[in-house]
């Protein structure tokens, strides 16, 4: 969507065709932000020329969270508020903001009013250049020195590095997406923050501006260093997912060669041992050995069978193809 260079203040209303731009906001035990955030973030969007709408997801609160989004939609038709049954984590809750929301574009935010929703222009004014996703970089980050901005500083590096995707702060919440980039995702774990990674390999323009942070004045953090290893370990099924998906009986079968061909040399080994060192095959765990990754081996490939099998099980019952087309003329 492109940002005119004439401010057009828009109705209240949602257009019949639905919003221009849909802002998702997971929140968990946000009840004293909420008043401040929605006048803020209503303020801005009313001056933008796009027409929106904001989903609320309250993602299991167990305080009045819930209370003051009904409060907040009561006189603000363009706000449409989602409750969970209990705690599902902010990844859930993005996905069930996606999954609703009917907006071209999707911006992200958080509800702490860390995020500044002043930013959101900036974000859609980036956009209006061509890019796909555009991520929010907390350059100066009001965070705590060790516990948060280093660590996630490491944790940046390192998922930059494997995916290949060179972002700053994967961490920040507060995004810009263009629906058609990734309305077809799912997301799971602690996912949410590999949506530029997805939305890369689906061929999109991916780019990063630095955005304002503030430190958190209200409630508390529901940010632990657990986190950390989520973090580490999703990244190892995103990686999975981007070289293997398609073909996971190159990693399955790879490893059940190798650990056949070990088998194989071990046993080669006892050979030599007992023809020209004398030394017999039961005095030493090498039959064992031998046995186990031999054992290891055979199992690692009958899985890769079986993953391929699930694989073409998903693509055809989901009638979906294992390519994306970006044009076509004359088709």
């Amino acid at each position: 969507m492109v940002i005119h260079d004439v401010d057009i203040r828009v109705s209240p209303a949602v257009s019949a065709s639905g919003p221009d731009l849909s802002v998702i906001i997971p929140m968990f035990n946000e009840e004293a932000n909420i008043p401040v955030l929605m006048t803020r973030l209503f303020d801005v969007l009313a001056r933008l020329p796009q027409t929106f709408e904001v989903i609320a997801i309250d993602d299991g609160s167990q305080d009045g969270t819930f209370r003051a989004l009904q409060i907040e939609a009561a006189h603000r038709p363009q706000l449409k508020v989602i409750r969970f049954r209990r705690n599902y984590g902010q990844t859930a809750a993005m996905m069930a903001g996606i999954d609703h929301a009917a907006g071209a574009i999707l911006v992200s935010l958080d509800a702490d009013l860390q995020n500044d929703p002043d930013d959101i222009p900036v974000l859609l004014e980036k956009m209006s250049e061509g890019y796909d996703v555009v991520s929010g970089w907390r350059k100066d980050r009001q965070d705590a020195k060790f516990r948060r901005t280093l660590i996630s500083r490491i944790a940046n590096r390192l998922i930059s590095r494997i995916s290949g995707v060179k972002l700053n702060d994967y961490g920040c919440t507060l995004k810009a997406y263009r629906r058609d980039i990734i309305k077809d995702v799912k997301l799971y774990g602690e996912m949410h923050r590999f949506i530029p990674i997805y939305a890369r390999w689906m061929g999109a323009r991916v780019t990063e501006i630095p955005v304002r942070h503030h430190p958190r004045t209200r409630g508390v953090s529901k940010y632990g260093l657990e986190r950390v290893v989520k973090v580490v370990l999703d990244m190892i099924v995103v990686k999975f997912l981007d070289r293997h998906f398609v073909k996971p009986i190159y990693v399955f079968g790879g490893v059940g060669l190798a650990s056949i061909a070990f088998s194989v040399l071990v046993l080669a080994l006892m050979v030599w041992l007992r023809v020209f060192e004398g030394i017999s095959m039961i005095l030493t765990p090498l039959p064992l050995l031998a046995a186990l990754f031999f054992l290891v081996g055979t199992t690692s490939v009958l899985m890769g069978l079986l993953a391929e099998m699930t694989v073409r099980t998903y693509f055809e019952s989901q009638h979906r193809s294992a390519y994306l087309i970006r044009d076509s003329v004359n088709l």
